[in-house]
């Protein structure tokens, strides 16, 4: 019996060592995509619209914020939307937008989209503005 032992430790130990090794396998984590920033600027006239495109790279969150209007005390319409290579197809809006206003959606993947901004009737006169998109 000790015998059978002594010849099998030796046999255990190989094969117990073998298994160890220097390489160390770590889960992958998953990654967190990069978001771009984009601003966009222009004028809107009475009873017109402006409407700028961005490709998102990623899905994940998507954020409009309406940073300037001059003058400030104006109300506007803000939207975000797919872009279609012609027409900005809206699927969120807020037709009472004003400085500081922010939409947010979620896009699931690699996309074209586009903010636009517009009157709601609201404008007398040619109004400054700024919007800053964040998206991944």
């Amino acid at each position: 019996m000790s015998r059978l032992i002594l010849c099998t430790l030796p046999v255990l130990l190989a094969v117990a060592t073998s298994a160890c090794g220097d390489d160390v396998q770590t889960p992958a984590s998953p990654t967190t995509p990069t978001n771009f920033t984009e601003t966009f600027s222009g004028t809107l006239t009475r009873n017109g619209a402006q409407t700028h495109n961005f490709d998102t790279q990623a899905s994940g969150t998507v954020t409009a914020t309406l940073n300037v209007l001059t003058p400030d005390t104006a109300t506007v319409g803000l939207a975000l939307g797919t872009w279609n290579g012609a027409v900005c197809q809206i699927v969120l809006a807020n037709d009472r937008a004003v400085v500081t206003t922010v939409l947010q959606g979620g896009v699931s993947a690699v996309g074209r989209l586009c903010v636009r901004l517009y009157d709601v009737g609201t404008l007398a006169q040619p109004t400054n503005y700024e919007v800053v998109v964040v998206h991944p």
